[in-house]
């Protein structure tokens, strides 16, 4: 993992001249899907920083990963206007079907659960996202047929 993370800040260099700890935790997120420790301490020796202000940054920025990603992540919109249209309805009966109190992942890795507090899509609330594929106006009933879609395809 260090060597992918290595090759992963120096092509960022060629790129982006101006390295920070925030750009280079970025460049490991986008390519690796999460922050491996061993990405820390590459990052820190890369910008000269200590490893505790390089994970002071990652841990200060929520969509930091730092466990691999599961198989499927559910997003599901609770900003202002889905929270209006029956968001919480919808995130609800999502938790209740994955087992899950909150958002995290599931045990065995398979889907994860992630609150997103805009999908960009207000206009067709509540939104919900699989695998990065946006669906609009869902219900309880529609967001639980795309999970059970995901998660058993035909």
């Amino acid at each position: 993992m260090r060597e992918v993370t290595r090759a992963l800040l120096q092509e960022h260099e060629n790129v982006a001249p101006r390295t920070t700890v925030l750009s280079c935790l970025l460049e490991v997120q986008e390519n690796l899907h999460y922050v491996p420790e061993e990405a820390i301490v590459e990052v820190a020796k890369y910008t000269g920083h200590s490893i505790n202000d390089v994970w002071g940054v990652a841990s200060f920025y929520t969509n930091f990963r730092f466990t691999p990603p599961p198989q499927h992540m559910v997003e599901v919109c609770w900003g202002p206007t889905c929270h209006l249209l029956g968001a919480m309805d919808v995130l609800v009966a999502i938790q209740s079907k994955l087992g899950l109190e909150g958002e995290g992942d599931v045990p065995d890795g398979v889907i994860g659960l992630k609150y997103n507090t805009c999908l960009g899509a207000c206009s067709q609330g509540p939104v919900i996202s699989v695998d990065e594929k946006i669906t609009g106006a869902v219900t309880v009933e529609t967001a639980l047929s795309v999970l059970e879609e995901t998660l058993n395809p035909s």
